[in-house]
C-alpha cells in the first residue's frame, strides 16, 4: 500500500492517473454508442486512417497529435460522405479510408530523416508519457461529450436505435451522425497515448461488452461502461508499473480478464 501511496507522489504518475480517468470517460460513452449503434469498424477505419497524420506530422517536423486530428477527422467525415452522399458501402468506405491513412502514414514515416522513437508511444501507447497540454485537451474533450450526450440524450437515442423513425419526427439525423461521427475521431485520437492506435479500439468495445452483462438500459451502459474502463485502466496502469511491461497492453489485458471472470461469473452463478 505503501508503494503506492508514494506512486502519487511522483508528477508522472499523477498525470497518468488523471489520463486514466480521462479516457474511461470518453471511451466509455462514446464506445457505447459505438456498440450500440454496431459501428465498432468505422471506429477501427478512423483510427487506422489517423496513423496517415502522424506520419505526416513526423516527416512536416510538428506535433504528430495534431496530425493525427486532422486525418481522423477528415477520415470520419470521408468515411460519412461517402456511405450517406456518394452511396459507397460502408465496409468499402471504411476500408478505403483504413488502407489509405495506413499508406500514407507508412510513406510519410519511410520519408522521415533520420529515426522516428516516438511512433512506438503512438502505435502501442505509454500512458506514463501523457504531457499536461494531451491532459487538457482529454478534459475539454470530456466535457463536450459529457455535455452533448446530456443535452441530446433522448435525440441520441432515436437516431442510434431508429434512424428511419428519427427522420420522420423531423430530427436532423444527417447532422447529427456528422457532429458523433467527429466526436469519435477525437475520442480515438486524443486517447492514442494511452493505449496505442492498435489497441484502441478495445478501449472501446470491451468495458461496453463487460457493461452489457448487467444491463441492457442505454444511460445505464454509459455509466457502467465507463466504471469498467476506469477500473480496468488503472488497474493496468499499477500492473504495467510493478510489472515493469507496456502500459497499453496491460491496460487491454486487464480488461479482457476482467470481463472474463464476470462472464463466468454470470455463467455460474
Amino acid at each position: 500500500m505503501n508503494a503506492i501511496i508514494e506512486l502519487f507522489s511522483y508528477d508522472f504518475f499523477q498525470k497518468a492517473f488523471l489520463a486514466a480517468v480521462f479516457a474511461s470517460i470518453s471511451c466509455g460513452i462514446i464506445g457505447a454508442y459505438i456498440v450500440s449503434r454496431r459501428i465498432v469498424f468505422i471506429s477501427g477505419g478512423i483510427t487506422h486512417a489517423s496513423f496517415g497524420g502522424i506520419g505526416l506530422a513526423f516527416f512536416l517536423g510538428f506535433n504528430p497529435l495534431l496530425g493525427a486530428v486532422l486525418f481522423a477527422v477528415l477520415s470520419a467525415l470521408g468515411i460519412q460522405f461517402f456511405t450517406k452522399v456518394a452511396e459507397i458501402r460502408e465496409d468499402s468506405s471504411i476500408a478505403i479510408w483504413w488502407s489509405l491513412g495506413m499508406a500514407l502514414g507508412i510513406i510519410f514515416v519511410f520519408l522521415t530523416p533520420g529515426y522516428t522513437p516516438n511512433l512506438m508511444s503512438y502505435l502501442f501507447g505509454n500512458i506514463l508519457t501523457v504531457t499536461t497540454s494531451e491532459l487538457w485537451w482529454m478534459f475539454i474533450l470530456n466535457l463536450v461529450i459529457v455535455v452533448f450526450f446530456v443535452v441530446f440524450l433522448r435525440k441520441i437515442l432515436y437516431i442510434a436505435f431508429d434512424e428511419e423513425f428519427a427522420r420522420t419526427a423531423g430530427l436532423p439525423v444527417g447532422l447529427f451522425n456528422y457532429l458523433i461521427i467527429v466526436l469519435i475521431a477525437l475520442t480515438v485520437v486524443l486517447n492514442i497515448r494511452v493505449v496505442g492506435i492498435i489497441l484502441i479500439l478495445s478501449l472501446l468495445t470491451i468495458p461496453q461488452a463487460t457493461a452489457n452483462l448487467f444491463t441492457n438500459d442505454f444511460k445505464r451502459l454509459l455509466v457502467y461502461s465507463s466504471l469498467f474502463a476506469f477500473v480496468g485502466t488503472i488497474a493496468g496502469l499499477f500492473i504495467s508499473y510493478f510489472l515493469n511491461i507496456p502500459s497499453g497492453a496491460a491496460i487491454i489485458f486487464t480488461l479482457v480478464i476482467i470481463f472474463g471472470i464476470l462472464r463466468l461469473v454470470k455463467t455460474f452463478v
